[in-house]
């Protein structure tokens, strides 16, 4: 049997680490690979913002599913202390007392593999297997295999693979870029914006994707075209441009739900419904703040704008009320008034805020429908305040 042994803080694990493990079960022939997130890696400390072990070996369960031989092992990430391979490669060889061991490891860590812990009883138990970059690398590891074979007697098998030039470092400066996620799985990359990892910010066509996905066709150009008067509305009153494109993008995500959907989300969030009959129409917004919040890794700034872009609320944010504003002018609405409201919005937020919320009771009063009081609330406040300035 010939087992592979592929260690690393895969923190986090990418598409490079699993193109490399594909290619060395193939080319060595291997039975089994054995991945080993490490816990606390001898020769480096992990980084602050480094998930606890039961995430990264989460994500590289996830990350290696595809690969049928592979078998993550939690016997470094869980094991209190420093990890030497020494230790890991002696335990595998214990389990498999008949199988051939090949230690997979790259380049740069391969021609130190004389200066690791114990190595003469780490390389009397398994074969190095260094992963090559191609013709430039060759001639160091060829003059380093000839050292360790006449010191050690042991021979080194070489893998080349299609490098992708990525590691897990620069994925963690991407990550707050809203970039990288194209070498991460799906699946990894959900699970990173989710529990806010690495400081990781959605990749705009994957969060777009994502919230499009959740819509009814017919839904899509209004939340397109609210996205794009979110950011005109966000660069004339000096609000952030990502969180008012985040808010517009998410805001209606769970607008085809049907009450009960939404009450059991809510539920499952935490979040009371609090919406008297006749409100459901206003429980997405606060469905899908909560869902925004929960799966989307959104600040409370965004949930909350999330919130109140049906209602309003008295002392609105600038964020809320460029929302609010968004989702009533962009460009699908039509309406009497709207043409009157949209150069209002980009002349004073305020009286805009004043006469949507108008618009909007008039619309609900001549339906039959009593207004939510938060409603109210938010008109007597901007009235408030317009006396208070005069």
């Amino acid at each position: 049997m010939r087992v592979g042994i592929f260690g690393g803080t895969f923190n986090p694990p990418h598409i490079g680490h699993v193109d490399s493990a594909k290619a060395a079960v193939r080319q060595l022939g291997l039975d089994t690979l054995i991945v080993v997130p490490s816990g606390i890696p001898p020769h480096k400390s992990l980084p602050n913002d480094t998930p606890p072990a039961d995430m990264r070996i989460h994500m590289t369960r996830t990350a290696f599913a595809e690969l049928e031989s592979a078998i993550v092992s939690d016997i470094e990430a869980m094991k209190p202390g420093v990890s030497y391979t020494v230790d890991t490669i002696e335990a595998i060889h214990e389990a498999y007392p008949n199988a051939e061991l090949f230690l997979l490891i790259g380049t740069d860590m391969y021609l130190t593999l004389d200066a690791w812990q114990d190595s003469d009883t780490l390389l009397k138990t398994a074969i190095p297997a260094v992963f090559s970059r191609g013709p430039d690398d060759l001639t160091d590891i060829t003059a380093y295999a000839r050292s360790i074979q006449k010191r050690f007697n042991v021979h080194t098998e070489t893998v080349t693979n299609n490098v992708i030039e990525i590691s897990s470092s620069q994925l963690r400066d991407l990550l707050p870029k809203r970039e990288g996620f194209k070498y991460i799985n799906d699946t990894n990359y959900a699970y990173i914006i989710k529990n806010r990892l690495y400081g990781a910010k959605p990749d705009w066509h994957w969060l777009r994707s994502r919230a499009y996905s959740m819509l009814k066709q017919s839904r899509i150009p209004h939340v397109a075209g609210c996205e794009a008067e979110a950011l005109r509305l966000a660069a004339r009153w000096n609000v952030d441009a990502d969180d008012a494109r985040e808010a517009a993008i998410l805001h209606d995500i769970t607008k085809q739900l049907k009450p009960e959907a939404h009450v059991m989300l809510l539920e499952k969030y935490g979040v009371p419904s609090g919406t008297a009959k006749g409100e459901e129409k206003l429980l997405h917004a606060k469905s899908g703040a909560a869902l925004a919040y929960a799966e989307f890794g959104v600040s409370d700034t965004v949930a909350d704008a999330i919130l109140w872009h049906t209602t309003g609320r008295a002392n609105m944010s600038a964020l809320e009320k460029v929302i609010y504003l968004a989702d009533y002018i962009e460009p699908t609405r039509d309406f009497d008034g709207v043409d009157t409201l949209r150069s209002l919005a980009y002349e004073d937020l305020d009286k805009a805020m004043e006469m949507g919320l108008e618009l909007s009771i008039q619309d609900m009063e001549s339906r039959g429908i009593t207004p939510n009081q938060t409603t109210f609330d938010a008109l007597n406040d901007l009235r408030d305040n317009q006396n208070h300035q005069h």
